[in-house]
């Protein structure tokens, strides 16, 4: 034992790291502190106290939420990497010869088939033992699959979780909602869209579920419910390119149109009342907790940070 090095000491133990992570999902100390059970004071103060200790400005307090700084994104990263390495190396020693588990996944909106593919790859030295299949044929009704006992894992949006289904649900990172359109377009000259712009145009989008659509009207229009021409196309690049020809505007992810605005000859607007952020969850049957809270460590470091959390 006496050739055993000392471990360095650091300023940070777990449970900076832990309410770091938090914070960073869930963009705000009130959904931070319920998802880690504490009140709101007590994760404030321990954010404060992390700060103070290493000298350096974590989030910034902006009137979207907590939004990472440079030093605090550095950490997130790390602290991700490190929890899950942890929990790895738990899982090892508990049960060094435990069979493998798979669970069966499936995404609420398709756009995230575009990350989650890589990101898996990514995965597959971090979760030794769990194997992942995508269970595509659940994307219009993930939260019954899971009800049903069909599915184990969904990345879901705008599907409600009731409570008391044995269903479990974590914030996992927030993407934009943008509108799309040809350079060309009679509104491409605009600085942000307004609610009439969107109800005199075509709108371009993909197969998305009803809990997706009502959530876009709501957030547009509030309590109205207007009458708008829509387009639904199968693939991403088809209704981008429907909208390049100038035949209406597309409804997509930011994180999906920036490969696609290099050549000029597309643009990307927003509401004039303000950001559509929409939120992602992760959500799984509680028979298989403790595999999906591993898989769900490792997401964290993976989502498309340069998105903002919240």
């Amino acid at each position: 034992m006496e050739d055993i090095a000392p471990p360095p000491a650091t300023r940070l133990d777990m449970r900076d790291l832990r309410v770091v992570l938090a914070l960073a999902s869930a963009g705000t100390t009130a959904k931070a502190a319920s998802v880690l059970h504490l009140t709101q004071p007590a994760v404030s103060r321990a954010l404060l106290a992390a700060e103070e200790r290493l000298g350096a400005r974590l989030f910034e307090r902006t009137p979207r939420g907590l939004v990472p700084t440079v030093a605090g994104q550095e950490l997130v990263t790390g602290a991700t990497r490190l929890l899950v390495e942890l929990g790895d190396l738990e899982h090892r020693v508990r049960a060094p010869v435990a069979p493998s588990v798979r669970l069966r996944l499936v995404c609420e909106c398709y756009t995230a088939y575009h990350w989650l593919p890589s990101a898996l790859v990514t995965l597959r030295k971090s979760l030794p033992g769990l194997g992942l299949s995508l269970s595509v044929e659940h994307t219009q009704s993930p939260v019954q699959a899971l009800v049903a006992g069909e599915l184990d894992v969904a990345l879901i949006t705008t599907a409600s979780v009731p409570p008391r289904i044995g269903v479990e649900a974590r914030p996992l990172f927030s993407d934009e909602i943008v509108f799309v359109m040809a350079a060309s377009h009679p509104l491409a000259s605009r600085r942000a869209l307004t609610r009439e712009d969107i109800r005199g145009s075509t709108i371009l989008t993909g197969q998305t579920p009803p809990a997706e659509t009502h959530w876009f009207m709501t957030q547009v229009f509030g309590r109205e419910r207007p009458r708008l021409k829509v387009e639904k196309l199968p693939l991403t690049e088809a209704i981008l390119d429907v909208a390049r020809a100038g035949l209406g505007i597309a409804v997509i992810s930011e994180w999906i149109t920036t490969p696609h605005l290099a050549k000029g000859d597309l643009v990307t607007k927003r509401l004039a009342s303000g950001a559509l952020r929409r939120p992602w969850r992760m959500a799984w049957r509680k028979e298989v907790g403790d595999a999906a809270s591993r898989l769900h460590a490792a997401l964290e470091a993976t989502v498309p940070r340069a998105l903002a959390v919240g």
